[in-house]
């Protein structure tokens, strides 16, 4: 489907892809700041088009840039990008400027959440660093796997910054190397594209470690890694569950609730399906490292599989479903709901009565209250009663915005199965 002509698209040159892509210091231009007006402000770090007055000719993609009022009072600062829809994301509020003391002082303070407040390095070398607007950094994320730094940047102006980013950050957290990528969406949502950029020497793989269970990463797998930090206390309390269990990981990517079932709980036996070749691969590779033999990896299309399970009547005691997102954009919201209601209506058939369902949404247009919808009227279709145990979402290092809903993305419901 194609997206809808931007009509009030400002006429804004294109820059050459090497102009854009070039790496800029942190302060970068605030002496020099082009201002925009605000005409509608909001607390939201986005400010979309529609919000703001003419884009003065001297404001470049990337740019820092000045926001005030029509009477002269400054709003705040924010990182512009006319190509994008979201026109400026919102750094600083008031006048004081976002220089360079105040870059490091937000990169410290989200240090000091993951390991002063948090203690992450007791339980794992793999966590996320920055989560964005949850840091008060719109468009960032950086995650920190072993020794090596993963900044994944969802807009230009943090893209321009990376490199410096990676460099203080690292002096904070203790790493040697760093790897900076465009957000997947970045040509389409911010209009530049760029490969992975690592370090010298950087590794192409690596082993992290959580709850001391070991996990391989891969950084030459493009955006993916292999490993995903924001489902791991979900990981460690699924499996406690699985003491002595049969389970199913249904879209198991490359075998996180699976092997941790397996070890820690641990798990008598336990099936992961996943459809991705390279995931599958991966998952079957982080088995051997831990030595789990209870622990086998299937590459199948999960409705196709658990279709499949159903035909030979076969069941178990603990049951995960984490599929991938199913719903990026508006466009997609009805055909994600019918998806997310066919495949907890599978899942939960395939829970023996009293065990467990673990289901989890990544999409952040599908709210928490939905899903629970949802997955209800799933399990009175095929007339299984269901019990909520508890409502979560992403690990603490996953910190949430109050005045952006959007980065509460991941919701898990623990659901017992009669």
């Amino acid at each position: 489907m194609k997206r809808p002509a931007r009509k009030s698209a400002p006429r804004v040159a294109k820059r050459p892809l090497a102009e854009l892509l070039r790496q800029r210091p942190l302060a970068d231009g605030l002496d020099a700041a082009p201002e925009i007006e605000v005409r509608a402000p909001t607390p939201h770090p986005f400010l979309y088009r529609k919000r703001l007055g003419q884009f003065p000719p001297q404001a470049m993609p990337g740019d820092v840039v000045r926001l005030r009022f029509a009477n002269g009072d400054v709003f705040g600062w924010g990182l512009f990008n006319p190509h994008a829809e979201i026109a400026v994301r919102v750094l600083r509020h008031g006048p004081a400027p976002p220089d360079e003391t105040w870059w490091l002082e937000r990169l410290q303070a989200a240090a000091n959440l993951r390991r002063h407040l948090l203690h992450l390095d007791e339980a794992t070398d793999a966590y996320r660093v920055v989560h964005a607007e949850g840091d008060g950094l719109s468009g960032l994320i950086v995650d920190r796997l072993g020794d090596v730094l993963a900044l994944e940047a969802f807009s230009l102006g943090m893209y321009q910054r990376g490199e410096a980013l990676l460099e203080g950050l690292g002096a904070l957290v203790g790493t040697r190397y760093g790897v900076l990528r465009a957000g997947p969406h970045a040509a389409d949502h911010e209009g530049f594209a760029a490969d992975p950029v690592g370090s010298e020497d950087l590794p192409s793989r690596i082993v992290v470690r959580e709850f001391g269970t070991k996990f391989r990463v891969d950084f030459t797998a493009g955006q993916k890694t292999g490993f995903y930090c924001d489902q791991r206390e979900n990981r460690r309390r699924f499996a406690d569950f699985c003491r002595g269990r049969s389970v199913l990981d249904v879209c198991s990517y490359t075998g996180g609730f699976a092997l941790q079932a397996a070890r820690i709980g641990p798990a008598r036996e336990v099936t992961g399906v996943e459809l991705d070749e390279s995931a599958v691969r991966l998952a079957r590779e982080n088995a051997r490292l831990n030595h789990l033999k209870q622990v086998h990896f299937v590459q199948a299309d999960a409705f196709a599989y658990v279709r499949d399970m159903l035909r030979n009547q076969r069941t178990y005691q603990a049951v995960v479903l984490d599929p991938p997102k199913l719903i990026r954009t508006r466009e997609e919201l009805s055909d994600g709901r019918r998806k997310y209601f066919d495949l907890n209506r599978l899942a939960l058939q395939v829970v023996e009565p009293g065990g467990l369902l673990l289901t989890c949404s990544c999409s952040g247009l599908l709210d928490m209250g939905e899903l629970t919808r949802l997955v209800g009227a799933a399990a009175h279709d095929v007339q299984r009663r269901i019990q909520i145990l508890a409502k979560g979402g992403a690990a603490a290092d996953h910190p949430l915005s109050p005045i952006c809903p959007e980065s509460e993305y991941l919701k898990a419901l623990w659901l017992r199965v009669e």
